[in-house]
């Protein structure tokens, strides 16, 4: 609403990531509504149910309250979230233990590397999880749930 084709075709910054923003949430929505199978969308208390059900059945020590959960920024949670998914998917020698932004960004990216390369569609940035954005880190979460249950639900190679 409130965008034409004319202010794509100009190249307004804003309203054309305006238009990306509403397209990555729909399909974010979507994923969530196939994996609730009742025609709404699952709600965020599920996913962090979920999440702490399958890293505690791991035997990891990480955990989350939410998704602006400050433990979310050194991209471990995410990390230990895929390794429980994929058992020894993830090199922890490539993680960065001292907390700085500078460390936090390169398991970010090591994070969301990690995740494309299983299969999960992935749109948030490195900086989305450093910087703890909730809707975006919500979609991380989301796209992890949805390849778990649907393990064959993308078709690039792995």
């Amino acid at each position: 609403m409130g965008i034409a084709g004319q202010d794509l075709n100009d190249g307004n910054a804003t309203l054309t990531l305006a238009l990306i923003w509403q397209l990555m949430r729909a399909y974010t929505l979507s994923i969530l509504t196939q994996l609730a199978n009742t025609g709404s969308p699952i709600v965020e208390r599920e996913i962090v149910t979920w999440v702490n059900n399958k890293l505690q059945s791991a035997g990891k020590p990480t955990s989350l309250k939410g998704f602006q959960d400050p433990v979310i920024a050194d991209a471990k949670v995410i990390l230990d979230l895929m390794d429980a998914i994929r058992p020894g998917s993830i090199n922890y020698e490539n993680f960065r233990e001292g907390g700085t932004e500078e460390d936090n960004l390169a398991n970010a990216k090591y994070a969301i590397s990690i995740a494309w390369r299983m299969g999960a569609r992935v749109y948030a940035l490195p900086e989305d999880i450093v910087e703890v954005k909730p809707k975006m880190v919500m979609t991380i979460f989301a796209c992890l749930m949805a390849m778990d249950y649907v393990p064959n639900m993308d078709s690039r190679p792995q």
